[in-house]
């Protein structure tokens, strides 16, 4: 496949769907053994994590509820220490079994701060599942995630609901090549999912 243009950075193909897919239906059984005689509240952080928490929720078979939360700590390639939420928290979750549905998690800040609030509201058990993970930037180690589809190096990521500047959500996942500088791009490109950005030109997410 060519290379692909996000606005000013060049993809190229990374991560094949299927393989992603596999992933994920593997976790969605781990989660199905773990949680057979429970009934979690998945909590899906928006916008990120959608397409994630489509697919995962394909292959949970078990009793749940599904929520949302939207939250930011992203601006353009660059992750702040400032967790924003955009969409609050509209269930109650008091004595629940929690799930985080989390798109990708590197540093584990966000997560970090969207625990000790749900722990604040009373929350049960609280548990994180994760399409990525980059384990090596983890800064709060009780962050990590217990069920995670794939770990990656620390490179940014594209594709699979994860975005730049809001664009690429719907490409699939894919590595730069060269550094050629290049100018804003209309996306038309089909069977794509998820994209990877070298170091050297963007930096690490949440």
């Amino acid at each position: 496949m060519n290379t692909i243009i996000v606005k000013d950075k060049f993809f190229a193909p990374y991560i094949p769907q299927e393989k992603i897919e596999a992933a994920i239906r593997q976790t969605a059984q781990q989660i199905n053994n773990d949680y057979k005689d429970k009934n979690p509240l998945f909590l899906v952080v928006l916008t990120g994590a959608f397409m994630f928490a489509g697919e995962l929720m394909k292959h949970v078979n078990i009793p749940c509820r599904i929520c949302f939360i939207k939250l930011t700590s992203y601006s353009g390639t660059t992750s702040t220490e400032e967790v924003k939420q955009i969409l609050g928290l509209t269930t109650d979750v008091e004595n629940e079994d929690i799930i985080i549905v989390e798109d990708i998690v590197d540093t584990g800040n966000t997560m970090k701060k969207l625990t000790d609030m749900l722990l604040e509201k009373k929350a049960k058990t609280i548990e994180i599942c994760s399409m990525l993970s980059k384990p090596d930037v983890l800064q709060y180690k009780d962050m990590k995630p217990k069920y995670v589809s794939m770990e990656i190096p620390n490179e940014f990521i594209l594709g699979y609901g994860l975005d730049y500047y809001e664009l690429g959500r719907n490409l699939s996942c894919v590595e730069p090549r060269g550094r050629e500088k290049v100018h804003k791009a209309i996306l038309s490109l089909k069977n794509i999912i998820c994209c990877i950005c070298q170091q050297e030109i963007c930096s690490g997410r949440k």
